[in-house]
């Protein structure tokens, strides 16, 4: 719109000057060339500062998204390690009872209590242990703490939670075909847990970290079609579109 009016402009100001008197035909038109480049710059100029704009713009909107994504995890984070702790006092609290019980019975019989299994302590020790590394954001002992957690503790009810921080840790420090693997592992194993449809845009994430561009874009559509209602659902809609 702006490059039309150039025309018009230059020919009111040629007018004007043809009919004062001031210029003749080759200052004119030398004139008027000039004015010419002056206004195509300042234009380029606009244009350049709209584009950059929109590109200011694009990248607000994925901070914002990142943002979003960071301030779940942290909440998610900071349930776990409630819930853990939780879990280990009222482990504490049941070895109490437990080891009052086994005592009475002791010096009821004259026989020696059987020893208590220590595997609940450990695990809740092991796991908090875990998620401290992840507060602390040493994410190689956290990636360790985990995957040795996994190992340890098969039947545990945290092995979705360790399998999600287990891969994001992973995904932190570009081991993305580990993370890819264990963000995998929570995503089939575990499919109506709360962390699946993160686990899911989680792998779709590391597969493209691997530069598997047509997996990372399945994982999005399985996203959206197994968890519509989601946050990560939305976010992977998003993608897709691009």
């Amino acid at each position: 719109m702006i490059r039309r009016l150039l025309p018009l402009l230059l020919v009111g100001l040629f007018s004007a000057q043809a009919h004062a008197g001031l210029f003749d035909d080759d200052e004119a038109r030398a004139r008027i060339n000039e004015i010419r480049k002056e206004f195509n710059a300042r234009v380029d100029k606009l244009e350049a500062s709209a584009r950059a704009q929109l590109e200011l713009a694009n990248q607000i909107d994925q901070l914002k998204a990142e943002i979003a994504r960071l301030r779940g995890e942290n909440e998610v984070l900071s349930n776990d390690l409630a819930n853990a702790i939780k879990r280990q006092k009222d482990f504490y609290v049941d070895l109490d009872n437990r080891l009052r019980k086994f005592e009475s019975q002791a010096a009821a019989e004259a026989t020696p209590a059987p020893a208590p299994a220590a595997d609940p302590a450990a695990e809740a020790r092991d796991y908090e242990a875990a998620i401290g590394m992840v507060r602390a954001n040493k994410l190689k002992e956290a990636a360790s703490g985990f995957t040795a957690f996994i190992r340890a503790y098969p039947n545990s009810s945290f092995q979705p939670n360790a399998h999600y921080w287990a891969a994001s840790a992973l995904y932190q420090l570009k081991d993305y075909a580990g993370a890819a693997d264990y963000y995998n592992r929570l995503a089939t194993q575990w499919p109506d847990d709360t962390r699946a449809p993160d686990a899911l845009l989680g792998l779709a994430n590391a597969q493209q970290g691997l530069n598997d561009l047509k997996a990372s874009a399945k994982s999005l559509e399985k996203l959206v079609a197994k968890y519509p209602n989601s946050a990560p659902a939305q976010i992977a809609k998003q993608r897709l579109k691009k």
